[in-house]
Formats: structure tokens, sequence, C-alpha cells
């Protein structure tokens, strides 16, 4: 199968990992061709080109939105897909543009959205949640498919080295999160929760970027440790007792998979991924924007750290990559259209 998938994001998130593990995964047995933003594919820890596998052609195209969509756009024209496979509302948009050319499928990566996903040929939703909102003319081409997550073991010594790094005493308990910050992901509820835990002999740890990193910074005591973007973030989780989410807005969570392939007893909000995948973890969910219950849930956590072993096989890649292959070929066939031989 020739399959094309379209990110134009500059930065590395969840949905980037999303589109680049499954363009690198589909890339073992099929022809597959990754367009990214020149942006994309920057010298920088957080850019995305250099995850890709050499098994997968990749493509860049430069410019501000409208033009980079309107190069993409042509791309597809000459690559001639089976299949191409939106990741964002300008991936979204570069397939409006295209209409007969080769199945157009979307992820909803957040949920769904008229103006990016109504006039697709099929939908891919990662939590039920999504499913309601697609509209009746859609639901018979659309699909709901965990996301997954690969294992990441962490470096041996990953726990000792960063503690030391860090100045973390081995005995801290050290309450720990992961993502972007930014409002939406809510580590200033998650700063205010520990706050008034006040737990003692615990740390807080803030790993990621983003738009409210600096006030965050300037509003946190110099004791919660925050480094920032991370390239090894199980090394992170190796280094944390609980991991916690404060996140007012989750449509899945990935990062709620790195917690538990790392074993880590999970404290979030009751978030839409959160309430998914609740039952998983067992926790109880604290509501959102509420740093006093929040803080409680951390109150009481503290007293259970230890290692869980969580059940991950509904989250492993190769079944659910099956799954998407599977998906494309239901819908290449439903809407009759041909398909390449690879």
């Amino acid at each position: 199968m020739k399959i094309v998938h379209i990110i134009l994001t500059h930065s590395f998130a969840g949905s980037e990992r999303y589109a680049v593990e499954l363009a690198n995964l589909q890339a073992e047995h099929h022809d597959v061709t990754l367009i990214l933003h020149k942006r994309g594919a920057e010298d920088r820890p957080n850019a995305i080109a250099h995850r890709v596998s050499h098994k997968v052609k990749v493509v860049q195209v430069a410019g501000f939105k409208w033009l980079a969509i309107y190069r993409a756009r042509q791309l597809l024209r000459q690559l001639q897909p089976d299949v191409a496979h939106a990741h964002l509302s300008a991936a979204c948009r570069v397939l409006h543009g295209i209409k007969g050319l080769c199945l157009r499928v979307a992820t909803l990566h957040i949920h769904y959205k008229k103006q990016q996903h109504a006039n697709l040929d099929a939908l891919i939703a990662i939590a039920p949640w999504q499913l309601a909102a697609i509209p009746a003319h859609l639901k018979p081409y659309s699909t709901q498919l965990d996301n997954w997550s690969l294992a990441r073991p962490a470096a041996p010594n990953a726990r000792q080295r960063l503690r030391q790094q860090y100045g973390i005493a081995e005995n801290e308990i050290v309450f720990g999160t992961l993502g972007r910050v930014e409002q939406s992901k809510g580590q200033d509820v998650l700063l205010q929760a520990f706050l008034q835990a006040a737990i003692p002999n615990s740390r807080l740890v803030i790993v990621g970027e983003g738009k409210s990193w600096q006030a965050l910074r300037n509003s946190a005591p110099a004791s919660v440790i925050m480094p920032g973007f991370s390239t090894c973030p199980q090394d992170w989780l190796a280094c944390f007792d609980v991991f916690v989410s404060a996140a007012q807005t989750e449509p899945f969570g990935l990062v709620f998979l790195e917690a538990m392939h790392a074993g880590l007893p999970i404290v979030a909000t009751a978030s839409e991924g959160a309430k998914y995948l609740q039952p998983h973890f067992a926790t109880p969910l604290a509501p959102l924007n509420d740093p006093a219950q929040l803080a409680q849930c951390l109150q009481q956590q503290q007293h259970d750290i230890a290692k869980r072993h969580y059940a991950m096989a509904q989250f492993d890649p190769s079944t659910k990559v099956a799954e998407v292959l599977h998906f494309y070929q239901q819908q290449l066939k439903a809407q009759q259209k041909p398909m390449h031989k690879t």
C-alpha cells in the first residue's frame, strides 16, 4: 500500500509522536512517505524529522501556513498515494483540495471539528468519547482505535543520575509530570495543589516546555524542578515516584501509557482521556481546576508509591498499526478506490 502521512507542525508532542510512530511501523511493510514542514526538520531536540525511520521517505514543505498547505497538496498530486492520512488542522486542510485523488483519512487528535473533518473520507477517533460528535454521514466511515505506546526502557542509572544532578534525596517522594507547559495541561493547578498538600520530604518535577513555562517558573519556588524539554522522558519517569496529570483537556493521553509502562501510580484530574483510562490505573480522579481536591489526592497517594504492573496488551503498537491498516483497506473497498500494489 502507498501511504502518505502529513503533519505540518513544528515541534514534537503527542500528536507528532503518533504520526511518526505510525509511519515508522507501517514502513516495515508498505511504501510510506511523511510530509513535514521544514521547521519540523530543524536541528533542535524538540524537532520531528530526526525521529523518523530511514525506511520512511521524508518530504519537506516551507512557507507560511497557507503556502505550506498548497505545496503539500501539490506533493500529494505528484505522489498519487492510496491513502493520505492527516494529523492536526493544517494537514486536514491539505486534504480538502484533493477529493477523489485517494482515500483521505484524519485522526482526531483533539476532537471532531467541522471545518477540518466534515469533507474528508474517513476518520479515526483515538477515544470513544470523540465518536458522539461525528455527524451521521461520516459515522459509517469512522472507527475508534486506541492510541498505543512503545515501551522505552530508562537508562540503567537514570533515577540515581537525575536525583544527584538536581539535588533530590533518594528518600524524597517525587511527584512528576510530563508534557507541554500550557494552560490546558494544568501545571499551574498542579503547582497550587502541591504547595497546598505540603507533603513532608517531597519534591515536584515538571518536565516539558511551552508558552506558559516562564510564567510558571516565575511563580514556583526554587525547590520545584523544571528542566524543560527532555529527549529521554523515560529517564524522568524512572526518577518519579508518582505521575500526576492535572490537565483540563486530554483527549487520550499518551503520557498515561508512558507512566503505565514505567509502573508508576497515577494521580489525575478528570479529563476525557483520564476518565477513559482510569479503570487501568484505578485511582480516584480529582475534579478539573480544583487545587484543593488534587492536593488531597496527592496526600493520599504519598502512602502508596509502590510500583504497579499494568496490563498493556490493549495498547500494543503492532496490533494497533494492523488495525489502522485494516481500516484503510476496509474504507478503500467501501469507497471503491483502487489500490496500488506494493
